[in-house]
C-alpha cells in the first residue's frame, strides 16, 4: 500500500458501483409520509472542490515518517477531512469544506507512528488518527483545537496479525478493516464477530477507539468486551496492558484507551479474543403485536436464557417503511399479507433473530427463543425475512446516499436506558425528532429498532428521513441533533450507545459523566497529551 486508499465514494459510503434505486411503490411511500423530493446532485466533481490551501510542514516532521509517506494532494485531503455521517455528506456534496488536513501521514510501522506523534508533539502539529473514516459523529474531523496546523494520520498500513489459538485470542494491527481481519482469522478457523454497519470499511482501531458495538453483540459481545489487552503511543509515552484474562491492578486503564476516540494517543494494534467460526448461522423473523410486546419478549430473552446473538425489534413504524421501501412485492406481497391475516396481524413490529455457532448450541438456544416469542404472543415468518436482512445488513449507508440524492435528509442516532424506562426515552427522542422537524417545516418519517439487549436495559436506534432544506442541510440537521440529544439528556439516556464520543456528541459529556468525571478525563488528557495535539476538540468539550 503505497498510498492511501481511494476505493470508495470520495463523496457518499463504499462501493461507488453501489448505487441502490428506489421502486415506484417505494417512491409513492415516500412522497406520501415526506412530500414531494427535488434531486440534489452533487455541486462539482473531485477536480472542482474547494479547499483551504495546506500549511507546510516542519521538514523533521516529514523525515520522521518518510517523505514518501506524506500526502498532500487535492483527493487524499479531502478523503481525509471527514467522516460519513449526514451533515460530514451534505457538506462533501457542497462542493467545499472550511478545514481540512494539511497533509495525510500513511506510517509503514508503529516506529513511524511514534516518530510522526513526538515530532508533532514538539512542532505543535494537531494529530486526528484515521482509520476507516465511518465516523457519523466529526471524530475525524480535522480541528487545529490551538495548533496552526493538523495532520490525518492515516493506520492503514498497520496491519499484522498475530494469532494464539490456544488461548484464543489475535493481536491485529489497528489498519486491518473488518472484512480483511476476518479473512486473517478464518485460515485458523476463527472469527472475531464483530459486524457494526460500517464493517466493510471500518478498522479494528477504529473498533477499539469508538468502543464500538457489532449488530451481533448480544452474542458476541461489544467490542470493549473482546479487547484483552490494548497499546496506546501518546505524546508523553506508550502506555501497554497486559495481555491477562483479568487483573484488580486497580482501574482498568483498558478502559481509558477504549473509546478514547484518539484524544489520549494512536492504537497500533488490539490485542482481541477470538472464538471458532460458527458452523450453523440461522436467521429468521417474527412478528410481535406491539413494540411494547416485543420489548418485553426481548427482555425475556436477556434476563434469563438463551438470548439470540441478534436480536431486533422495529417499532411500529419501522416496521411499515421497511416493508414498504425493501419489502415483499407482488404475489409475494399478497401471500405476506395474508400469511400476517391468517395469524390475526395486521401491522406489528418486526423481530430479527439470528443465532450462530455449533449445530447443538443454535438448536438449543433456538429452542428457548421460540418459547419466548410464543409466549409473547410473536407469530413466526420464518428464514426467508430472517435471510434478506442479513444479507442486506450492510446496505443501509449505501440507501442514504439514493436518498440524499433525491432531496432528502438522512440520519441516525442511537441511545441506551434500562427496561424501566426504555418506553418513555422511545416516545420522548421520537417526539423530539418529530416536533424539530414539523418546526422547520419538513415533516418527515421517525422510526426505531430496539437492539444490544442487556438483563438491565437495551439500546435504542432511531432514524428519521425528510426533506432537505436547500442550502441549510447542515442547519437543519444541527436544530434535529440537538433536539434529540436534549430529549436524551433530559430522560437519563445516554448520548451515545455504539456511535462513540465525537466532536457532535462531546457538549453532552457533563450530563453524561458529572463535572467530576470531566476533570479525570481532563487529568489523563493532560498526562498522556500535555500539549494537546491529539485530535482536538473530540471526547471532552
Amino acid at each position: 500500500m503505497n498510498r492511501p486508499r481511494r476505493d470508495s465514494k470520495w463523496w457518499g459510503w463504499g462501493d461507488p458501483s453501489n448505487l441502490p434505486e428506489l421502486d415506484g411503490e417505494a417512491l409513492a411511500t415516500l412522497r406520501e409520509r415526506v412530500g414531494q423530493l427535488s434531486p440534489s446532485p452533487r455541486a462539482v466533481e473531485l477536480e472542482g472542490f474547494e479547499l483551504p490551501p495546506p500549511e507546510p510542514l516542519p521538514r523533521a516532521l516529514i523525515e520522521a515518517v518518510g517523505e514518501e509517506n506524506v500526502f498532500a494532494g487535492l483527493e487524499d485531503r479531502v478523503r481525509h477531512s471527514t467522516g460519513c455521517g449526514y451533515a460530514d455528506l451534505a457538506r462533501l456534496r457542497s462542493g467545499h469544506l472550511d478545514a481540512a488536513p494539511d497533509a495525510v501521514l500513511l506510517p509503514p510501522d508503529a516506529d513511524a507512528v511514534k516518530r510522526a506523534v513526538n515530532l508533532c508533539a514538539t512542532e505543535g502539529v494537531a494529530v486526528v488518527p484515521f482509520g476507516g473514516g465511518t465516523s457519523v459523529v466529526g471524530g475525524v474531523a480535522p480541528l487545529r483545537g490551538e495548533h496552526a496546523r493538523v495532520v490525518s494520520l492515516d493506520l492503514a498500513r498497520l496491519r499484522g496479525v498475530e494469532v494464539d489459538s490456544r488461548s484464543l485470542t489475535a493481536t491485529l494491527g489497528a489498519g486491518l478493516r473488518g472484512p480483511e481481519a476476518e479473512a486473517e482469522l478464518a485460515p485458523h478457523g476463527l472469527v472475531l464477530g464483530h459486524y457494526p454497519q460500517s464493517f466493510e470499511y471500518a478498522t479494528i482501531g477504529g473498533f477499539a477507539a469508538t468502543r464500538s458495538a457489532g449488530q451481533a453483540s448480544s452474542g458476541y459481545g461489544r467490542f470493549d468486551a473482546l479487547v484483552s489487552s490494548v497499546r496506546l503511543i501518546a505524546p508523553a509515552g506508550d502506555l501497554r496492558t497486559l495481555e491477562t484474562p483479568h487483573t484488580a491492578a486497580g482501574p482498568a486503564l483498558r478502559e481509558l484507551v477504549v473509546g478514547s476516540e484518539g484524544a489520549f494517543g494512536v492504537i497500533p494494534d488490539v490485542t482481541v479474543r477470538v472464538r471458532p467460526a460458527p458452523r450453523v448461522r440461522r436467521y429468521e423473523a417474527w412478528i410481535a403485536e406491539s413494540f411494547e410486546a416485543g420489548a418485553e419478549i426481548v427482555r425475556a430473552l436477556a434476563q434469563g436464557p438463551g438470548l439470540p446473538d441478534v436480536i431486533r425489534v422495529s417499532d411500529e413504524e419501522e416496521t411499515e417503511v421497511s416493508l414498504a421501501l425493501s419489502g415483499p412485492r407482488g404475489v409475494a406481497g399478497t401471500l405476506f399479507g395474508g400469511y400476517l391475516g391468517l395469524r390475526r396481524r395486521r401491522g406489528g413490529c418486526l423481530i430479527v433473530v439470528g443465532l450462530e455457532g455449533g449445530e447443538e448450541s443454535v438448536a438449543r438456544r433456538r429452542a428457548l427463543a421460540v418459547r419466548a416469542l410464543r409466549r409473547g404472543g410473536a407469530a413466526y415468518l420464518g428464514q426467508s425475512a430472517g435471510r434478506s436482512w442479513e444479507h442486506g445488513r450492510y446496505q443501509g449507508p449505501y440507501l442514504r446516499d439514493t436518498l440524499m440524492e433525491m432531496g432528502a435528509m438522512v440520519e441516525t442516532l442511537e441511545t441506551s436506558h434500562t427496561w424501566s424506562r426504555l418506553g418513555e426515552l422511545h416516545a420522548a427522542v421520537g417526539g423530539a425528532i418529530r416536533d424539530s422537524l414539523d418546526g422547520q417545516g419538513t415533516p418527515g418519517l421517525v422510526f426505531c429498532h430496539l437492539s444490544h439487549a442487556y438483563a438491565d436495559g437495551a439500546s435504542l436506534y432511531f432514524t428519521f428521513i425528510s426533506r432537505a432544506r436547500r442550502g441549510k442541510e447542515v442547519t437543519q440537521w444541527r436544530e434535529v441533533k440537538r433536539a434529540a440529544c436534549e430529549a436524551i439528556v433530559a430522560h437519563g439516556g445516554t448520548i451515545t450507545h455504539h456511535h462513540a464520543v465525537g466532536r457532535d456528541h462531546a457538549p453532552y459529556m457533563e450530563a453524561e459523566i458529572g463535572q467530576t468525571g470531566l476533570d479525570v478525563l481532563h487529568a489523563a488528557k493532560e498526562c498522556l497529551d500535555p500539549t494537546g495535539i491529539m485530535n482536538p476538540g473530540k471526547l471532552l468539550p
